[in-house]
């Protein structure tokens, strides 16, 4: 890990302690950006459920609209956007590379889920289409009837991605749209730069 690294992720580190301590309501709430084999993106929330020099992780089943857009190219942008904090908010935008977690990292983050976040899990056939809230709410019946007094296990195709950054930025929001705006990117040769951005 370069220095420059090193620094872009404990500056991401203090902003994200510092979000957590303020009154954004979900902190580590962040838009995804993907964009499949048809180049046509899409973006939705998810949330940051683990980061270090590896990357920045969460979890899905990997046959939802994210998962295969991730399987055909494994490339995304991530945003924070902490709107409450300092003079005019912060976003922090991460752009890299995708691969998976390791099947033990994504099992010891399933077993700490709630057990109706496990249940709902194994319920829901993500990003399918789904004929009335009943055939769900069925679904999930049958799955509490099948673990009853047991664990749920993680299930197959439900995991973790993380992405590696390539590039990391942060946007300070100022008044009259005066920001300050910091860029860390890796070159070709994996070494990191760091520039100040026009706002």
């Amino acid at each position: 890990m370069t220095d420059l690294y090193a620094e872009a992720l404990s500056i991401f580190a203090g902003l994200f302690e510092e979000a957590k301590a303020s009154n954004e309501v979900e902190p580590n709430a962040m838009t995804v950006a993907t964009a499949g084999q048809n180049r046509q993106p899409s973006a939705r929330t998810v949330l940051l459920k683990a980061f270090d020099a590896r990357g920045f992780v969460f979890y899905t089943h990997l046959d939802s609209h994210k998962g295969r857009e991730l399987q055909a190219n494994p490339h995304a942008a991530l945003l924070f956007l902490w709107r409450s904090l300092r003079e005019a908010g912060i976003q922090v935008r991460i752009e890299g590379r995708v691969e998976p977690v390791s099947d033990a990292e994504a099992d010891a983050y399933f077993a700490s889920r709630p057990r109706m976040s496990q249940i709902g899990a194994w319920a829901s056939l993500q990003s399918q289409t789904l004929a009335s809230r009943e055939q769900f709410d069925a679904r999930v019946a049958e799955v509490e009837q099948r673990f009853q007094g047991q664990d749920v296990p993680r299930p197959e195709g439900w995991s973790g991605l993380r992405v590696v950054p390539a590039r990391i930025e942060f946007w300070y929001g100022a008044q009259f749209r005066l920001h300050e705006r910091w860029c860390y990117e890796a070159g070709a040769d994996g070494q990191w730069s760091k520039r100040l951005l026009f706002p």
